[in-house]
């Protein structure tokens, strides 16, 4: 079964913003509204005894995890909210009503009303490209290589991230060594997220694993 899903390495990612720019003007996101949200973790001290500079700081980006059992669709009164073959979480605005059951219901707030239309909209991990081959916008704008898409099912090593020259790097040929105690998730309440972050040498706090 396939699982589309995207990986970050956080070591790589700068926080430019990039990911939510290029996300907003491809997908016409409204204004004051993000399918894609940049956290800044830090700075914190290693341990208790450091000090200046002895300190860490990391960048989150968090959207839609498109889980694998996500706790928007259960809620959904509707059926607008629905999971496609591809593993990825839609929402078919013809049906929403605009309850907000789903908005509610998400771990990670990463639904909201838009009001004009009066239904709920999210990340789509960019359906209308990759059902064309193509990455979602987020990962190829991303200039320091730190987003990559492809299938959970196939291996996370074999994800494909922005083109350097012609061709699209692969994480695991591009990215820096990992131990599996460095890749993470965020915190799982039953839904089985599907994003992935890698993260070495610092302190995870995303949650979950």
């Amino acid at each position: 079964m396939t699982q589309y899903a995207i990986v970050t390495d956080l070591n790589r990612c700068v926080g430019c913003l990039g990911c939510s720019v290029a996300c907003k003007a491809v997908n016409n996101v409204p204004i004051g509204n993000y399918w894609q949200k940049v956290l800044r973790i830090g700075p914190n001290k290693r341990s208790e005894a450091s000090e200046w500079p002895d300190m860490y700081m990391y960048f989150l980006p968090i959207g839609c995890q498109h889980c694998v059992n996500p706790e928007c669709i259960k809620v959904c009164p509707t059926q607008a909210s629905h999971k496609r073959t591809d593993g990825t979480v839609q929402i078919d605005k013809s049906k929403c009503i605009g309850c907000q059951f789903c908005v509610m219901a998400c771990p990670y707030g990463v639904r909201y009303l838009n009001g004009e239309e009066g239904v709920v909209e999210k990340c789509t991990l960019c359906e209308q490209k990759t059902a064309n081959g193509e990455l979602p916008q987020c990962v190829s704008q991303c200039g320091g290589f730190a987003r990559y898409f492809g299938d959970v099912e196939q291996g996370i090593e074999s994800f494909e991230g922005a083109e350097m020259g012609t061709e699209r790097v692969i994480l695991g040929e591009f990215a820096a060594p990992f131990a599996q105690s460095e890749v993470h998730k965020l915190p799982d309440v039953g839904n089985k997220p599907s994003f992935v972050y890698i993260l070495r040498g610092e302190i995870w706090q995303g949650g979950g694993n």
